[in-house]
């Protein structure tokens, strides 16, 4: 076994070693590969570096791609030495919003965990979280869509007994929503994404489980229960034999359907998280010069995602999998008239959050352009229809249900809920979404979720990007951009 004080000698760009959970790994040859940069592995060089690796990679990533000739095997760890650093004001003023946040029991709606995580979290946490693209108007658009349906409630129905249950590719839920993929969980949480996977099961809904989780993806599937459905979002990868690995191995432990992005041949530019990065202001001799400042969590973790993705691959996914396929981030109803021809089995209208394309239209208002289509055309039934992104309410499910949706995923608030207050927040987050889905069929007058249809909104005004009612919870919660700060004055000798 390794000594700490052994692994302290390999401590240069020409000899890095690093401690990730108690062994040691030779990373000099990957340096120059490393797609979050040099820097931040030079700074653990010699060192410990599972604190800081943990929440972007999941726990088996070393084991599964560093040719095992690097692996140099366990440390005593109580032999190596860890810096104790100083407790930054920013850090005290969080423990601070920690002490004094909120009970579980005064969150009311998914804004009220978004409010509060944005005291609690860490700062590049919530920036990757949080984080959309250019001036985050999509990201707005996406919840300010929903206040421009209406409805138009039938009167003197019997809604004693109010069911909400649906079938998703087949799987019967109690809930018409699912947990969309989200990368990154530990970022919250330490525990990361096997909350949601509880939560998910024990509210009967279905967990899609991102390509970029922080738990290794056997980590989730294992804490799943009793039969419980999760389906896979896949980013695909240049190399098509390594997508072709994660896909069938996810059919092996038992995913029920494979969704495919199709929305970020590029990563948008997501400022939020990128500034949040810059945290060296470089040496002297770089005033006002560029300096590489990370760009952001987000390019860290996906430069291996394959621009040249094109309709002609999807034969090939069709022939590597039964699994159903479904692709994610259809933005027209040309589009998903091609997949329809494509033979796919369904797609989610979404524009990935807002955090890819700023001033793509909302998923809510691609559907309501899309299913007077496919209903003329008798295409209705051939795709199932999903929608995600800015869903905040019970009403807002409802609407993109009676506007043709089969159901919709919901992803930051449930992030949200976990980062402050762990499996407890996304429990209350889903049971919040469950009363209001049952007091606002009632009101609507509709017992049943196949009762619910376009005759019971109003989408005159979806189209009038201008005419919005003011929200006060959406903008109390909504983390404005800023400008860059002024550099700290050089000291004085």
């Amino acid at each position: 076994m390794l000594t700490g004080a052994e692994v302290a000698k390999h401590n240069g760009r020409d000899d890095c070693w690093v401690i990730v959970h108690g062994r040691a790994y030779d990373v000099t040859e990957f340096l120059p590969e490393h797609p979050g940069g040099q820097k931040i592995i030079l700074k653990y060089a010699g060192k410990d570096a599972t604190e800081e690796f943990d929440p972007i990679h999941p726990p088996d990533t070393l084991e599964k791609y560093l040719d095992k000739s690097k692996h140099k095997g366990p440390v005593d760890m109580t032999t190596v030495v860890h810096e104790k650093a100083e407790e930054s004001p920013e850090e005290a003023e969080r423990q601070k919003q920690i002490e004094q946040m909120p009970l579980l029991e005064q969150c009311y709606n998914l804004l009220d965990f978004e409010a509060v995580a944005r005291r609690v979290m860490k700062k590049t946490a919530w920036a990757y979280y949080s984080s959309a693209a250019d001036d985050e108007i999509t990201l707005r658009e996406n919840h300010a869509a929903f206040h421009r349906i209406w409805f138009r409630p039938r009167i003197l129905v019997d809604v004693e007994k109010v069911d909400y249950s649906t079938t998703m590719l087949g799987t019967k839920v109690d809930l018409p929503f699912y947990v969309t993929a989200t990368a990154l969980g530990k970022l919250g949480h330490v525990e990361g994404e096997v909350i949601l996977t509880r939560a998910a099961r024990k509210h009967n809904v279905i967990q899609m489980i991102p390509t970029l989780a922080s738990c290794a993806f056997d980590e989730i599937v294992d804490a799943a229960e009793g039969g419980q459905v999760q389906w896979l979002q896949l980013y695909v990868n240049k190399d098509r034999e390594i997508t072709r690995r994660i896909v069938q191995h996810a059919e092996r432990r038992g995913c029920k359907g494979l969704f495919i992005t199709v929305d970020a041949p590029q990563l948008g530019r997501r400022e939020k998280d990128m500034r949040s990065k810059f945290t060296d202001g470089g040496s002297d001799v770089q005033k006002g010069q560029a300096t590489d400042g990370s760009q952001g969590a987000a390019r860290a973790i996906s430069t291996f995602i394959d621009p040249a993705l094109s309709w002609k691959d999807i034969p090939w996914f069709q022939s590597i999998t039964s699994m159903p396929i479904v692709l994610k981030g259809v933005q027209r109803v040309e589009d998903v008239l091609r997949a329809i021809d494509a033979g796919v089995q369904g797609v989610v209208l979404s524009n990935h959050g807002g955090r890819q394309l700023d001033f793509a239209r909302s998923a809510v208002e691609v559907l309501a352009e899309t299913m007077p289509v496919l209903r003329e055309l008798g295409l209705e039934d051939k795709i199932e229809i999903f929608v995600d992104g800015g869903i905040r309410r019970g009403t807002d499910i409802i609407k993109a249900l009676c506007l043709g949706a089969r159901g919709v995923g919901i992803g930051r608030p449930f992030l949200y809920a976990m980062s402050a207050y762990g499996f407890d927040g996304v429990d209350r987050a889903m049971q919040l979404l469950r009363d209001e889905m049952e007091m606002n069929m009632r009101l609507i007058g509709a017992t049943r979720v196949d009762e619910l249809n376009p005759s019971m909104v109003d989408v005159r005004s979806l189209y009038h990007h201008g005419s919005v009612p003011a929200d006060s919870l959406s903008l109390s919660a909504y983390d404005p951009l800023v400008s860059p700060p002024q550099r700290a004055p050089k000291a004085k000798l």
